[in-house]
């Protein structure tokens, strides 16, 4: 039976930028091994699953790399509000998503989608010399929530960082990963995101790294208000709020295909 399918690019205004993710439409669950086939298939960073409830502005959500299921992702869920909103014509200004991390709030005005987030505060942690002699270069600073956050120097070393993934794909951080960060010339702070043994290396834009980032940028640079950037090679834009316990992630979004999958 056809299941409809979304590609949408997220974090981004303009077609193949941002992140890509797919939405897929569905009735009831389909066995996890089949929903790991379909994110596999997909070869796309995240795989969105969602299912409607009685309430229009309701789902449930579940997000899958082509390797494993997540238990959050950032942009995949902006992508699945997308879709909401655009492709099956929500009216209201909100969804809400019952996800594994919790209830997720996300709110539209304008073109702008803001996803509602846990904080990740991350916490000085050891650099395992792994993912130092893989990265290449020594951080000024080492912290730890899911991902490590590895805090250089320069926007510039953020960019030229060319990690070994030879090296890395030697460690498992199941499901996290490494952030590279740092402070930003044009945005407040920049990120790159990197996935050990993962299918896809280096994350195009990781809405849920920014749970950790928002807290401790907000801190650092003594502002709740912060724009983000992900300085990929195919780069993302994020709005940035910190509240306390919760992080708003703001950004825009694209639609590059939909269609239906055959089950």
């Amino acid at each position: 039976m056809p299941f409809p399918l979304y590609q949408i690019d997220s974090f981004t205004d303009k077609l193949f930028g941002g992140n890509p993710a797919a939405v897929c439409l569905l009735q009831d669950w389909l066995p996890d091994t089949v929903l790991l086939q379909i994110a596999a298939e997909n070869f796309l960073p995240e795989t969105a699953f969602l299912l409607p409830s009685s309430n229009q502005d309701r789902y449930k959500i579940r997000w899958f790399t082509p390797e494993i299921e997540m238990d959050l992702c950032g942009h995949a869920t902006l992508a699945a509000a997308h879709v909401i909103f655009k492709h099956l014509g929500l009216a209201a200004d909100r969804v809400v998503f019952s996800s594994a991390s919790g209830e997720i709030n996300v709110t539209r005005q304008g073109s702008l989608l803001t996803l509602d987030f846990p904080s990740r505060m991350p916490v000085t942690a050891e650099l395992p010399e792994i993912i130092l002699r893989g990265m290449g270069r020594k951080p000024l600073e080492v912290l730890k929530a899911r991902d490590y956050v590895l805090v250089y120097d320069s926007e510039e070393t953020v960019r030229a960082l060319q990690p070994n993934r030879v090296v890395l794909d030697q460690i498992n951080l199941d499901p996290g990963g490494i952030i590279a960060t740092a402070k930003g010339e044009t945005a407040d702070f920049v990120s790159r995101f990197f996935t050990p043994q993962a299918s896809i290396f280096e994350d195009p834009v990781t809405g849920s790294a920014h749970c950790s980032l928002i807290p401790y940028w907000s801190q650092q640079l003594r502002k709740k208000e912060l724009t983000a950037l992900q300085v990929s090679a195919r780069t993302g834009t994020l709005c940035c709020t910190d509240k306390e316990d919760r992080v708003l992630i703001g950004g825009t979004c694209v639609t590059y295909m939909q269609g239906n999958i055959y089950i």
